[in-house]
């Protein structure tokens, strides 16, 4: 298959803060076929997790507004009942959390977990055990009789995180959802990590929406790369050329500011200024380039039009203002 497994088309999520609605993204487009990796870049507060929260069904619907419409399996998501979407998650799509402690319940033994997440779902299995000691095998965990006995908190951040991506997959979805998978793993255990996602990914074909600011991940994974900015998409391409030929000046800050692309006793570029709060953001304008002073004030609150600019085959970014973009130090 290699049709559109997840598809989003102008996706605004809204939340209510002291009785009015602000918005966190605004009218989001992107999809994901079989067998695909699709990153989601950008910095904490861009949007990243509240779209996969909205693709899971997770949000608390007395304060925030979904609109739009998120397709997966031509089967529309906005709007579905809790019970409607209990019927699917963990069935069409698993999602990794990116705190696998406070994901797991303490009180719980690992194996009891892994077979909850089976037989929510098939309450006639009469292998579960079996399933359950393959799955802790499958995610590549040697001792499984010793493991599935044992309560979170006395695993590892790398075991705990191999037990939740076996959680995800016990039902072997269509989608996986990886929110920063190997955040605060040390570089060893986050390859190992890594590696074991896209074995799987491979093995059973999933489309995977990766979630995460690690440029090094996203060059490793992906095989195609939409970064976010205040809730918008700012610039979406194929990862070579994401790479290779970034486009909107938030993009190129992004990489330049990452760190593995800075020589031993070169200094650190940081990007100016923040994140705007929910209440400051003009989603008619491009927000990060009141991050850049030294543009020119016009350019910074010239309206942009909603609709992405086709650069090359694959390749969309956001407004103009990218044309004629240099940093300061270069000018």
């Amino acid at each position: 298959m290699d049709g559109k497994l997840l598809e989003a088309k102008n996706v605004s999520v809204d939340f209510r803060i002291d009785g009015q609605y602000q918005t966190a993204i605004h009218k989001l487009n992107i999809s994901i076929k079989h067998g695909e990796v699709v990153a989601l870049v950008g910095e904490s507060g861009s949007g990243k997790s509240t779209f996969a929260m909205s693709v899971m069904g997770l949000h608390n619907s007395d304060q925030t507004r979904v609109t739009g419409s998120i397709k997966l399996n031509d089967n529309e998501l906005i709007g579905l009942s809790e019970r409607q979407f209990d019927a699917y998650r963990g069935v069409s799509v698993g999602m990794i959390f990116q705190d696998p402690l406070s994901s797991l319940n303490p009180l719980m033994k690992i194996g009891d977990q892994i077979a909850e997440a089976i037989t929510v779902h098939d309450k006639q299995s009469k292998k579960v055990k079996q399933r359950v000691q393959k799955l802790i095998s499958d995610v590549g965990i040697v001792d499984v009789q010793r493991v599935s006995q044992q309560y979170p908190h006395e695993l590892s951040g790398g075991m705990r995180q191999r037990v939740m991506i076996a959680i995800a997959l016990a039902n072997e979805p269509d989608l996986i959802i990886a929110d920063e998978p190997t955040t605060a793993l040390d570089a060893t255990i986050q390859a190992q990590i890594l590696d074991l996602i896209k074995e799987i990914q491979q093995k059973k074909n999933a489309g995977i929406l990766l979630i995460t600011h690690d440029l090094g991940v996203v060059a490793e994974m992906a095989d195609t790369v939409t970064v976010m900015y205040a809730g918008q998409i700012v610039e979406q391409a194929r990862v070579s050329d994401l790479f290779n030929h970034p486009k909107h000046p938030y993009t190129r800050s992004l990489l330049r500011a990452d760190p593995s692309e800075v020589n031993s006793g070169d200094e650190l570029y940081a990007i100016p200024g923040t994140v705007p709060a929910l209440k400051d953001m003009d989603h008619s304008k491009d927000l990060f380039l009141k991050r850049v002073p030294w543009l020119d004030k016009a350019e910074v609150e010239a309206t942009v039009d909603e609709k992405l600019q086709k650069v090359s085959d694959g390749h969309y970014v956001r407004g103009n203002a990218w044309q004629n973009f240099e940093f300061l130090e270069d000018l």
